[in-house]
């Protein structure tokens, strides 16, 4: 075995580790769910420690199940993250000083409309406010982070901290673009936002390119001094292990929602639709960038149907039950279960399932869901494009956990009539992180080496005609008001 790497994958409901070969192909993994609390409504919390415990875990017993020959030839270690949650910690113990605040939470909404109406520009989702109302609610905090006794964090940052045993306070452009303090101009934080938050610079980490390293190891989780060499947010991460590496690119990302990102080359591009600007994965001095709409729920519709409705046991059976009956049986499905996002920003919006008769069956209503889920996808993605004036791609890969699912894949390419193909691992993000520590320490020499290794897991032709596309998405699309309606 020539070389081994590992990717970290600190997701908002779980903590993945996977360790790949030289030839990008999974030799071993282990995930544990973390959940975040919710102390209040609209707040959303995690324990940082334990984000770090299950860190510790996964990594483990990833490295136990490879074997001893597997560990013996680890090169590197790629770090992935969910974005924009929010951490505040001592710089001398190490201790968080409050739980992280993820980037769900809605504590500060009030602020970001206060900044905007100022003509400052930041977003709920955002790290900016977030980490404002930390400081404001340690305490001490403004002077304890102008006296350099505090650092600031996303959960990148977090784990390479804790990796390297406080040897590196680091981020990656693309983290950084995130969080609502970086200057896309600069390619820095932003001197005049963190003015008027009252930050102090010298909290915050350096910015890193995304491949290259970053600091070595130096816990017992990772044995020997293996440089972390990747840094990435998740959804540029899932860029990355896509290959979607040129501009007009597409990915879709399916995970508690679906995360959709355009290459759109070496500047950014404004929407004013709820899709945001960010930088891609970094490398050799480039700084591309990429717009990304969401569609807020999309994985979490068929947890739904099992947690909530107990129409699935487990849900894998989706696919199959889906595929069961010939169609939906006029049932139909906005899966808006916590609000719309691009290109409507709509966070009153409630799902709706409709359409409903006599004779309709948990299959129709399954199905329903997973068509809902495709047509959502429609709508955002046709927001990038149109805003990007990009046309659509030649195929668009997907990946996350819900790509695993044949019949949402098929209603995805019939509801676009583009060809949908997902990577061999489904995994992206934590292959797009190890693609990034891999180039850095020269395990590849360049993409071309790595676009020899992709491996796929499943194309999908479309198989409706241009007509019936459209009509049954402009169908939905009416239905689709029910759930922006106000009600009773």
């Amino acid at each position: 075995m020539n070389a081994t790497l590992l990717a970290i994958d600190a997701g908002t409901t779980g903590v993945r580790a996977l360790l790949f070969d030289d030839q990008s192909q999974l030799i071993a993994s282990a995930y544990r769910e973390v959940l975040p609390s919710y102390p209040q409504p609209g707040w959303v919390e995690h324990d940082a420690e334990q984000i770090w415990r299950a860190v510790e875990e996964v990594v483990a017993r990833a490295l136990h199940q490879a074997g001893t020959a597997a560990v013996r030839a680890l090169a590197a270690v790629g770090v992935a993250n969910q974005r924009s949650t929010t951490l505040v910690w001592e710089r001398g113990s190490g201790r968080p000083v409050h739980p992280a605040i993820v980037w769900q939470d809605l504590r500060t909404a009030a602020r970001v409309a206060e900044l905007l109406d100022n003509g400052i520009y930041t977003n709920t989702m955002a790290s900016a406010t977030k980490l404002e109302w930390l400081l404001q609610h340690t305490p001490e905090g403004f002077a304890r982070a102008e006296a350099g006794e505090l650092c600031f964090g996303t959960i990148d940052s977090w784990l390479v901290w804790k990796l390297s045993d406080g040897g590196a306070h680091v981020t990656d452009h693309s983290n950084a673009s995130c969080t609502g303090l970086y200057d896309f101009a600069l390619g820095g934080w932003d001197p005049s936002l963190l003015a008027a938050l009252r930050i102090p610079e010298r909290m915050l980490p350096q910015i890193h390119f995304s491949s290259e390293v970053h600091a070595r190891t130096s816990t017992p989780s990772v044995p020997g001094a293996v440089p972390i060499a990747g840094i990435a947010g998740d959804q540029q991460a899932a860029m990355f292990g896509e290959l979607n590496t040129e501009p007009g690119s597409v990915k879709i990302t399916y995970g508690t929602s679906a995360m959709i990102d355009i290459h759109v080359g070496d500047f950014p591009v404004l929407s004013q639709r709820g899709a945001y600007p960010l930088v891609l994965c970094g490398r050799n001095g480039q700084r591309p960038y990429c717009l990304e709409g969401t569609a807020i729920t999309a994985g979490a519709a068929v947890q739904w149907l099992r947690d909530g409705l107990g129409l699935l046991s487990d849900p894998a059976d989706s696919a199959a039950l889906a595929a069961s009956v010939p169609d939906s049986g006029g049932v139909w499905a906005v899966p808006a279960f916590q609000g719309l996002g691009t290109p409507y920003m709509d966070p009153k919006a409630r799902a709706v399932i409709g359409g409903l008769s006599r004779g309709s069956t948990r299959a129709h209503v399954v199905r329903a869901i997973l068509e809902g889920i495709a047509f959502r996808s429609r709508e955002v993605l046709e927001t990038l494009l149109e805003d990007a004036a990009t046309p659509p791609p030649a195929v668009l890969r997907v990946d996350g956990g819900a790509a695993a699912n044949d019949f949402l894949l098929q209603a995805l390419a019939d509801t676009l009539g583009i060809p949908v193909e997902r990577p061999e691992v489904v995994q992206a993000t934590g292959l797009g992180a190890v693609y990034l520590a891999g180039l850095a320490v020269g395990v590849w020499k360049d993409l071309e080496e790595l676009r020899n290794r992709w491996r796929s897991g499943g194309r999908f032709e479309p198989r409706l005609g241009a007509d019936e596309r459209d009509t049954r998405f402009h169908r939905w699309r009416q239905a689709l008001t029910t759930a922006r309606a106000a009600l009773i």
